[in-house]
């Protein structure tokens, strides 16, 4: 028992010891704390101060970029770059303003930077690709492209400094590095005010070609949103098993090119059918020849 108690008051002199001795060097280093502290405080006045000062220089160049009739590619571009350059420096301003040396900063950055360059590659290719598509303009802000590789298509939302963001027709975002629309094909479908509409309807070979020819031509001289001034044609496109392939040609705006087509494609149906001309199905006739049959039947008998 007398074993358990010197034991027991050896431990409670030894966390005293070890209380005491912290608290001394809580008391001797409390200027040092306090000072530091001091700088934590300052240095996130100046952090917080320098993101008020940064959206101030991107609202206030986003401005000067909208006066001057900038793409509003270029202007989504110039604010993801101002807002990586800018918090970049303002980090390094901080580092350096409290305490760490300006050459050992600026060796670490580079160090940084080049261990980064190895491993981002594909990023700094899509940074490339970013200024390329600036420049060279493949597409701006509100084009429908179509990314020939993969098959991504869609109005373009957003080019960033890496990735264009594109939002399909059922409102789905898709998001495609820089790099891959610069380095493969793709369709801009509305670039051009105006498009070529094509439409093929097939008729049996029993119809009247002329009237329905006749038909089809009137239906595009109703349709208003038809260009009249652009070429118009009517022709038979194929001579196919189970019918005439007739075409139609037309030119429409960029914009009205869908709804053109959907209306026409009804238009047609509705029209054929009140005239009476046929649009075939496939279907497969079978011919049986009676007397052939009927000797076939005797002879099975």
């Amino acid at each position: 028992m007398e074993e358990v108690i010197e034991t027991t008051q050896e431990t409670a002199e030894e966390a005293t010891e070890d209380v005491n001795a912290l608290i001394q060097y809580v008391q001797d280093h409390i200027p040092s704390i306090i000072g530091f502290a001091f700088q934590v405080l300052l240095a996130l006045i100046f952090f917080f101060l320098g993101r008020m000062v940064i959206n101030w220089i991107r609202k206030l160049c986003g401005r000067m970029l909208e006066r001057s009739s900038a793409d509003k590619g270029v202007e989504q571009f110039v604010d993801s770059l101002l807002k990586f350059g800018l918090n970049t420096l303002l980090i390094f301003m901080i580092a350096t303003k409290f305490g760490l040396d300006t050459a050992s900063v600026a060796a670490l950055i580079a160090s940084a930077g080049v261990a980064l360059g190895l491993a981002l590659q594909g990023s700094l290719s899509n940074f490339a690709g970013g200024v390329l598509i600036l420049l060279l303009k493949p597409f701006v802000v509100g084009d429908y492209i179509i990314e020939d590789n993969h098959g991504n298509e869609g109005t373009v939302k957003e080019i960033q400094m890496f990735y264009t963001k594109l939002v399909t027709m059922d409102n789905r975002s898709v998001i495609i590095p820089n790099g891959m629309l610069t380095n493969n094909s793709l369709t801009n479908v509305t670039q051009m005010e105006e498009r070529r509409l094509e439409v093929k309807v097939s008729i049996s070979y029993e119809s009247d070609l002329k009237k329905a020819k006749e038909v089809l031509w009137e239906l595009m001289e109703r349709e208003s949103r038809i260009s009249k001034e652009q070429e118009r044609n009517i022709f038979v496109s194929e001579l196919g098993m189970d019918g005439v392939e007739i075409g139609m040609r037309c030119w429409v705006k960029t914009e009205e090119y869908w709804p053109v087509k959907w209306q026409l494609l009804e238009d047609v149906k509705l029209t054929l059918d009140a005239e009476g001309i046929e649009i075939p199905y496939h279907q497969i006739e079978v011919r049986v020849n009676a007397a052939a049959a009927h000797g076939s039947l005797r002879k099975s008998i």
